[in-house]
């Protein structure tokens, strides 16, 4: 669910029942503060803490804030912090309390109702309990004369008052109605205090109550907690027991997140709030089901869908192409799998052995390189499908729409973060495999491979935490602690997840301090893992088969053999074999696995003896990846050399597909294998459709779910035409919405004949823009009062701005008559796109008939007169290339979708494949 305002309908909480609100306190997440309240309300936020700090950098008035909070659905529970107030000298007492009344001020104008103050670390304070709760007192009553309270926090490190017990004391012997305690779950269990004397405390006098998980770390308590908060479940702190003892005081208030570290600092907004309304859900559900009766008393209006019971891995599908495919199948075939099945209407095959299936897909794949196969989605089991579905829905995963045919399976799925598909199913029931059409050949069922045991998936360390909270919250699966490797090239950190019966389980890796490039990396590698009942059996038949084993060093055996004394017979075989083993206290664990297939993929076998769980020794990690880099090595210098072909990133210009609306749109490129989408967000012409993404907030939000779903970026949006009687702050809305959708560039005419004007306006616009990120692009269509190279070349050197650049749309400068040389001596910097099409040779002589070419009979690149490969040349390399390549009468024939993914066909057999002409060299 990604909403711009609240969707009561939908939301597992029940602000009117007995479930606590949840909010969030503004320095969780990045961005200003008008960022930070439409992220937490698009989450489902009840309420918000506002932070001093955001207000303070904010334009708005305290008042504005009020207003536009209340707009968005969200209640300003705190405002905080107020540092070192108690146990200081009279002087600055005084000095203290004028300082609150001004907070008042704010507080009331805000309509918050509580200030959080810190107990103090100021080198002015005194240890003097009394002292303290006198100025407390004071305070309280100040604060009560105006409406309000005061929530009293002891931070982990504060001068002398530190723990919540000391704090609780304060708070009694000052024995005011409006002073009560904030509780952190940071500050306290950071520092070991034992929670249950919180249940002491009467839940009147609790005011607010903060939220923080962290991983178990010897450090200094200031920095973990301003660098090392995590949202709860994804640390060490058992936040379920310490929310239950606080609820059980008879607390009224707020769930409330304070959780700050380096990577949501610096994360998308809005990703992050979802995750800490995931995190919060969950851990609201955590406490239902383990927590005292008065607790799950407490929680009855929680209305989030269990989450059902999994089974193991159903499938796991690889995304694939013709290079990569049958390298894939070959590995699969010598590893005792079977291509058995080829699906009715999409370019799958099945591969079978056992319970094992492997889905390779032939579609292309945007996300996926050329020659490179990907992990592209994973299928298990459950026992309620539809209701799988139904809670990822309340934990905000978005649903995935999925095209098929009448008689095939509709099987639900959902996005993961990273963008993988989920999908939930019966094998049977569903009956998903009567999608797939025979092959004529039988499973094998020799036992050289059972099912499968794990998938391993590797993730920035931007997305690390939130995808492991997603297969968490949303799967309800069980995560391990972060186990740390120390690889080859730099720290691999690594978290575990599974069902509670081990059957499905995923493993999550981070390179978190990854620099550079000089070795021959893997790019975010993945791994697919299958049980074998006998591992040394089954590498004897698959090396037999021919399996690309990847050799393991004599060294690591002769290790083995010191700290273990395996029996001789046992090693021998392991060392003939390549095979790495492990053991723990429940059982023993042997693994060999394939060489890369290709550039990421490689493939495991396992075989777990007694009560193993594990994966493999921390210890042989990295003498695999050493292998793996070796053997990536001797194939590179073994390779033939590949032809000079250059493949590029393409972009669906919206003018090719423009009776798709943008969410179709965006659905069209991923189905063809489009890497952006760029968005026609004005209406150029009366007759084409308008689709109001700057002013319709569904659809908005539709588009931006397709985006997440599909990761399709957005390059570019159109049109910012500004001619005489425009202005560019008329253009203000337009810019915003495409910094929203994610967009870069913003494509702009100036159809103006005075010059003076038109380079003070584009300056203007570019001035609007730098804040947003985005660029402005000078396009110069032939019919228009700015109509070739020339003149767009002196309006951008004039308007003198950093973030101005050209568009060359090939049809626009072949028919202005605009040189290659010319083009040839501009900066490098002012490119950031290209619009590639061809036309007919022949040139209309009329502005209609150029008019006319341009948006209804443009030809694939290398069907024309235009000098397509010159032109290009020209340009720097590794710009995108955005095909706007509008066919009236083929859409006409073979629908708008069809036509996008032919341009695309099209235009990598023109431009991806060798020229046989040099590069020509250009100037930077």
């Amino acid at each position: 669910m990604f909403v711009n305002e609240r969707d009561h309908s939908t939301d597992p909480t029940d602000e009117t029942g007995t479930t606590p609100p949840l909010t969030i306190a503004t320095n969780c997440l990045s961005g200003t503060l008008e960022d930070k309240l439409a992220a937490a309300a698009a989450a489902g936020f009840h309420g918000v803490e506002i932070c001093e700090s955001d207000l303070i950098a904010s334009a708005w008035s305290p008042s504005r804030i009020r207003q536009e909070c209340a707009r968005r659905g969200l209640r300003i529970a705190v405002y905080q912090p107020f540092p070192d107030f108690e146990a200081v000298p009279p002087d600055l007492l005084r000095a203290n309390l004028r300082r609150a009344e001004r907070r008042f001020d704010v507080l009331e104008q805000l309509g918050a109702d509580t200030m959080l103050v810190c107990s103090s670390v100021s080198a002015d304070a005194v240890d003097d309990d009394d002292l303290a709760a006198e100025q407390l007192r004071e305070l309280a009553d100040r604060a009560e004369r105006r409406g309000l309270r005061i929530a009293y926090e002891a931070q982990g490190w504060g001068r002398f008052v530190n723990t919540y017990a000391h704090a609780w004391r304060i708070v009694r012997h000052a024995d005011h109605p409006a002073l009560g305690l904030c509780l952190d779950s940071f500050h306290v269990l950071a520092r070991s205090d034992d929670p249950s004397g919180i249940r002491v405390i009467p839940g009147s006098k609790v005011f607010h109550l903060q939220l923080a998980d962290a991983p178990r770390l010897n450090m200094d308590v200031v920095e973990w907690s301003r660098h090392h908060r995590l949202f709860p479940g994804l640390g060490s702190f058992d936040l379920t027991d310490f929310v239950g003892h606080a609820l059980t005081t008879g607390y009224g208030g707020p769930l409330s997140l304070e959780v700050v570290n380096d990577v949501y600092r610096q994360a998308d907004p809005r990703q992050t709030a979802i995750d800490g309304m995931r995190a919060m859900l969950a851990l609201q559900e955590s406490v239902t089901a383990k927590g005292p009766a008065p607790v799950r008393e407490r929680l009855r209006a929680l209305r989030l869908r269990p989450a059902p019971r999994l089974g193991g891995h159903v499938f796991t599908e690889l995304a694939v192409d013709t290079i990569s495919g049958p390298l894939v199948a070959r590995a699969l075939t010598a590893l005792g799998f079977a291509h058995t099945g080829q699906h009715r209407s999409k370019p799958v095959q099945l591969w079978q052995q056992g319970d094992a299936r492997v889905l390779l897909n032939f579609a292309p794949q945007r996300t996926v390189a050329a020659g490179t196969a990907a992990i592209c989605a994973l299928a298990v089991e459950s026992s309620d499908p539809a209701a799988s579905a139904e809670r990822a829905e309340q934990m905000l995963a978005p649903v995935l729409p999925r095209l098929r045919q009448p008689e095939e399976a509709d099987l639900s799925s959902v996005a993961a973060p990273d963008g993988t598909a989920v999908f939930f199913c019966r094998t049977g029931a569903d009956g998903w495999l009567n999608d797939f059409d025979s092959s004529g050949t039988t499973a094998r069922d020799n036992g050289l491979v059972t099912a499968i045991d794990h998938v391993s998936l590797t993730a920035s360390v931007d997305d690390f935490d939130h995808i492991a909270l997603f297969y968490r919250s949303v799967l309800g699966l069980q995560s391990d602690g972060t186990a740390e490797v120390a690889a080859p090239f730099g720290l691999i950190r690594s978290r575990a997840t599974a069902g509670p019966d081990q059957r499905f389980r995923i493993t999550l890796n981070t390179a978190p301090l990854r620099r550079g490039n000089w070795a021959p990396a893997v790019p975010s590698p993945q791994h697919l893992a299958f049980t074998s009942d006998d591992v040394i059996v089954s590498a004897k038949a698959m090396r037999e088969l021919g399996a690309p084993v990847l050799t393991i060093p004599q060294n690591y055996y002769d290790d083995l053999d010191g700290r273990l004394a395996l029996g001789p017979g046992l090693l021998a075989e392991m060392r003939e074999h390549s095979i790495l083993y492990d053991r723990d206290a429940h059982g023993e664990y042997l693994h060999f696995h394939t060489e890369m297939l290709g550039s990421r993929v490689f493939f495991e076998v396992v075989q777990r003896i007694g009560g193993y769980a594990g994966y493999g020794s921390t210890d042989a990690a990295p003498v695999r990846m050493a292998a793996h880099r070796q053997r990536r090595l001797v194939a590179l210098r073994e390779a033939p050399q590949p032809p000079d072909v250059r493949a590029h990133e393409y972009s669906l210009a919206h003018l090719t597909a423009l009776s798709l609306s943008p969410p179709e749109l965006v659905e069209a490129a991923s189905d063809a294998g489009y890497r952006y989408v760029g968005l026609r967000l004005t209406r150029v012409t009366p007759q084409e459709p308008h689709y109001p993404l700057a002013t319709d907030p569904a659809l908005m939000r539709t588009t931006k779910i397709r985006l997440a779903a599909t990761g399709i970026d957005v390059l570019d949006i159109e049109l910012a035409r500004i001619g005489p009687h425009e202005h560019p702050r008329d253009f203000e809305r337009f810019l915003e919405a495409g910094a929203e959708l994610g967009a870069r560039h913003v494509i702009t005419q100036l159809p103006d004949p005075d010059r003076a004007r038109k380079i003070d306006r584009i300056a203007q616009l570019c001035e609007l823009a730098q804040p947003l990120g985005l660029t402005i692009d000078l396009e110069f269509p032939s019919w228009t009062e700015t109509p070739d190279l020339s003149e767009a070349t002196r309006v951008l050197r004039a308007a003198d701005q950093s973030n101005a650049g050209i568009l060359i749309d090939l049809l626009h400068f072949a028919r202005s008559g605009s040189s290659l040389a010319d083009l040839r001596e501009l900066p490098a910097d002012w490119f950031h796109l290209a619009h590639v099409c061809d036309a007919p040779a022949s040139v209309p002589t009329t502005v209609d008939g150029l008019i006319h070419t341009a948006r209804f009979e443009r030809l694939f690149p290398g069907e024309g007169g235009i000098d397509v490969h010159g032109i290009l040349a020209a340009l720097p390399s590794g710009i995108p290339y955005a095909l706007e390549i509008p066919r009236a009468t083929l859409v006409a024939q073979v629908g708008a979708k069809e036509h996008a993914r032919m341009a695309l066909s099209a235009t990598r057999r023109c431009l991806d494949h060798p020229s046989g002409a040099e590069r020509p060299s250009r100037a930077a």
